[in-house]
């Protein structure tokens, strides 16, 4: 097998395509041959060391494949032949992994393994958001930051569907326009325009019940400022670099506001919650209710490529791996 590793922490230019036995699964373990490898920002804070790892890194936590080979005790819907789509298997980065099978979420007929790659983490990840973490409904107005990126190309669809007003926010027309389309009702370029001022505008000076910020460090203030009394500020990432330490007192300054730090991991913390928000992810694929943005694919042994682009934070929509 082959399998995408850094000796070291750093750039781009430290992942290395590295030959190595592909292993046997053990008891409860299947080996799955990738189709495809979902590349996100984690697989970056991993690469950088700032999320710490074992050396050689192991890149790479989703992704959809065939199982090839089952260990004893794995259920019948883990047999080899199985379509299967993960979130949480270190190494994904590869042209094979070894995985229990509780990591494992069967992929639906009528659902690719390229869409089901791609929908995966940023698909639950946009569940989980506009579902749990808050519950978006009529009446409610949020500002969803990179709204053309994977997650936010998906929020903007599951916020709409729910009956919310979304105000999302681009860097360019070209990714406004997909923000639109994804169902923004106003897209604000950030690179033209002070989104503060626009959002109090789009409110009447009221503000939004929530705001979903990926960007971090030069947007946290900002979004602070955009929240309505009482409302949630929820930081999910961290694309410019992380936020920083900031006083308390900044909430209550701006209307007794709150803010939550929210990981996938915590929503899929149990085999029956991770089941429920993939098939409520992938069911809406199959049935044409939610649509995944594929911006660009990559060999597996251009993995550098792609983690400069989506760090370049031009990409709009996934990024893929394709062994």
């Amino acid at each position: 097998m082959q399998a995408i590793r850094a000796a070291e922490p750093g750039g781009p230019e430290n992942l290395a395509l590295d030959t190595l036995e592909t292993p046997e699964p053990d008891p409860g373990q299947v080996l799955v041959r990738v189709h495809a490898a979902g590349v996100n920002f984690i697989d970056t804070y991993h690469r950088t060391g700032f999320y710490p790892m074992p050396r050689p890194i192991p890149i790479g936590m989703e992704g959809a494949g065939v199982v090839e080979r089952a260990g004893a005790g794995v259920p019948a819907g883990m047999q080899p032949g199985a379509r299967v789509a993960w979130t949480s298997v270190p190494g994904s980065y590869a042209t094979h992994v070894v995985a229990r099978a509780e990591q494992l979420v069967p992929v639906p007929d009528g659902v690719s393994l390229e869409d089901a790659a791609a929908v995966m983490l940023q698909g639950m990840t946009a569940e989980f958001l506009a579902h749990a973490t808050y519950e978006l409904g009529p009446g409610d107005t949020c500002l969803v930051h990179a709204a053309a990126g994977g997650v936010g190309l998906l929020l903007c669809q599951l916020a709409r569907d729910a009956g919310a007003r979304v105000i999302g926010t681009t860097s360019t027309t070209d990714k406004a326009d997909k923000a639109r389309a994804a169902g923004a009702s106003e897209v604000i370029l950030y690179t033209e325009q002070d989104f503060v001022a626009e959002v109090k505008r789009l409110t009447g000076g009221k503000g939004v019940q929530v705001a979903y910020d990926s960007v971090g460090k030069t947007t946290f203030e900002g979004s602070i400022k955009c929240l309505a009394r009482r409302g949630l500020l929820v930081l999910f990432g961290q694309s410019s670099g992380p936020i920083g330490s900031f006083d308390p007192l900044l909430l209550s300054r701006n209307g007794s506001l709150y803010v939550t730090r929210p990981t996938l991991f915590d929503y899929t913390a149990t085999r029956e919650e991770l089941m429920a928000r993939a098939g409520t992810v992938l069911d809406a694929m199959r049935d044409g209710k939610l649509r995944v943005t594929i911006d660009r694919t990559f060999p597996l042994a251009q993995a550098a490529d792609a983690h400069r682009l989506l760090e370049s934070r031009q990409s709009s929509g996934k990024l893929l791996l394709i062994p």
